[in-house]
């Protein structure tokens, strides 16, 4: 077994015409798409691949070691922002063609109208994880 991190960009500004950015969204597709993260997991509770996951706030702060024992705070990132992590979510998987298979299947979760919003998910192996797909 291997983990595989899957990291939830959360895009403001549309990939595409079609995209409605998720704060403008109805409150109806929010709830949609929270349901389906949820039963995504479920199903990898039941099979064992689930680890954990969580959502993530758009507020954040950076910190730097600064040598002078007071390290430099920046805000950010920002929700403005074109792109920022908006979640993610642990998995234990036999295989990286494994993790690559259900980050397209979370990929599919609904936005606005119900319609899969096809996003990008960020798939980062722990150390020490295969990250070759083997035919």
């Amino acid at each position: 077994m291997a983990k595989y991190l899957f990291l939830k960009h959360y895009r403001g500004a549309p990939a595409s015409a079609n995209d409605v950015p998720m704060d403008q969204w109805t409150p109806q597709e929010i709830d949609a798409h929270m349901q389906y993260m949820e039963d995504f997991a479920d199903k990898l509770r039941a099979t064992g691949e689930f680890v954990d996951s969580q959502a993530l706030g758009p507020e954040g702060t950076f910190v730097r070691y600064d040598g002078e024992g007071k390290p430099p705070v920046t805000d950010g990132p920002f929700a403005e922002t074109k792109d920022l992590i908006a979640g993610w979510m642990l998995i234990d998987v036999d295989t990286y063609a494994r993790a690559l298979e259900l980050a397209g299947e979370l990929s599919a979760a609904p936005g606005a109208g119900g319609k899969p919003i096809h996003e990008w998910l960020e798939v980062r192996p722990a150390m020490g994880s295969p990250t070759t797909i083997e035919d």
